[in-house]
């Protein structure tokens, strides 16, 4: 009944965008919803900000053959993209190509999925109705369109971790202060972090992109004060491979802020656990424990918050979907990704299979696959694109060959206790 149906993909990213380019080539039909305007939005946030993986990691194979078909240039494939060169130089480009431009529609944000005829509890004849995907334009009017699967790539990102582990976003979101994004050190949209007592809080390679977004000020106004908080016992565990990294630029990232450190232009607070953010003054205090005992930091003029993104589901609730209880990412990746397992910045191959949901033809590809583990890369979500597309299209072998190699971190540890069983056989591993 739903074989002339096309499949549904939501999220004009790069993942969704590899999703289509991966079924077109398998000659399925195919329409993308994307909330934006345009391709690849969310990258424009950062688009200053200078990716640490060369181009080589970021361009989805079946997309690269269709560049390719029409004579268009593809960037150098060591070269380090910006943001914004995602967008402009791939996405753009790709969208234009007739075989997809007819089939993504802009401004159509997802708001509601279900089977036609069909709520969540009723099961007879369920896998054999037509998916129903509704959506919302930028005019306010919602229109729907009937699907055979729904591959979701919508992502995480506009969807920030509290500043305050398991805090209230909605309170957290009244303080003007407070920012979740990276700041432009080179753009007059960042002038009010001049001269500024600023702290950054989180671990991971986003805080560090602020930090040295900061230093960059810094660097013309000394009188700039950057703080940098986080959770970890180790600042040196944050700082991650240094030159074992197999991404140079990524080791070069830790060496970078661990040298802005040592020289004492950054001011480290760590085995911070915050519990309680306020605002005076126009300005900002941090309340909690630093080492199990009581402490307080501050005042800050401002605070940037970068612990992370976590995935949204509310078109989802509908349908039959699972999800971590603790990551909220697809369940079979959780022994791969947890943080609270290993630090390993990649992780073992896998595919459709993996990817399953409950709801028969139903898939959440890319860093929404992931939940709140924070270590998903662009190359990880293109092979899950091009394994979900051949199961779709029928050939279950091509599904099945997972091909993944990504560069390693240099760090990686286990941790034993209370660690999750593992349950996806596999050929490599990231963690020995």
């Amino acid at each position: 009944m739903t074989k002339h149906l096309p499949v549904v993909i939501v999220g004009g990213g790069p993942v969704g965008l590899a999703a289509a380019a991966e079924l077109y080539e398998k000659n399925e039909k195919f329409v993308l919803m994307e909330a934006g305007n345009g391709p690849g939005t969310n990258f424009l946030d950062y688009g200053h900000v200078r990716l640490f993986s060369p181009w080589k990691y970021n361009i989805n194979k079946a997309a690269e053959r269709l560049l390719n078909k029409h004579e268009l240039p593809l960037p150098d494939p060591e070269k380090l993209p910006l943001g914004m060169d995602i967008v402009t130089e791939y996405l753009q480009p790709l969208v234009d190509l007739p075989e997809i431009k007819p089939n993504i529609f802009f401004g159509s944000r997802v708001v509601h999925i279900s089977r036609k005829g069909f709520d969540k509890v009723k099961s007879k004849g369920r896998h054999n109705a037509p998916f129903q995907i509704m959506t919302e334009g930028v005019d306010g009017k919602r229109s729907t369109v009937e699907a055979k699967a729904v591959i979701d790539a919508t992502g995480t990102w506009n969807q920030p971790n509290t500043l305050v582990p398991g805090g209230d976003m909605a309170a957290e979101g009244k303080l003007s202060r407070l920012s979740y994004s990276i700041p432009d050190g080179k753009n007059g949209r960042s002038s009010m972090y001049i001269n500024s007592n600023t702290a950054v809080v989180g671990s991971g390679h986003s805080a560090m992109q602020s930090i040295l977004e900061l230093l960059k000020i810094q660097e013309v106004y000394p009188k700039t004060t950057i703080s940098w908080i986080h959770r970890k016992s180790s600042t040196v565990d944050a700082l991650g491979g240094g030159s074992r990294d197999q991404l140079p630029a990524r080791g070069d990232l830790g060496s970078r802020i661990k040298e802005a450190w040592n020289s004492g232009k950054i001011i480290l607070y760590e085995a911070f656990d915050i519990e309680l953010v306020n605002e005076t003054e126009e300005q900002l205090i941090l309340s909690g424990k630093q080492n199990n005992e009581p402490s307080e930091k501050g005042p800050f003029d401002y605070i940037i918050c970068n612990t992370g993104s976590r995935p949204s589901f509310h078109f989802l609730e509908e349908i039959r979907w699972d999800r971590d209880a603790a990551l909220e990412c697809v369940p079979a990746l959780a022994p791969l990704i947890d943080p609270n397992i290993h630090s390993c910045g990649t992780v073992r191959p896998h595919g459709e299979k993996e990817l399953r949901q409950p709801e028969e033809n139903v898939y959440i590809i890319g860093a929404k696959s992931y939940g709140r583990a924070p270590t998903f890369l662009l190359a990880t979500g293109y092979e899950q694109a091009r394994s979900v597309a051949a199961y779709i299209a029928g050939d279950k072998a091509e599904a099945a060959e997972v091909h993944l190699d990504l560069p390693e971190t240099g760090v990686c540890s286990t941790a034993s206790a209370g660690a999750r069983p593992l349950t996806i056989a596999v050929s490599n591993s990231c963690c020995s």
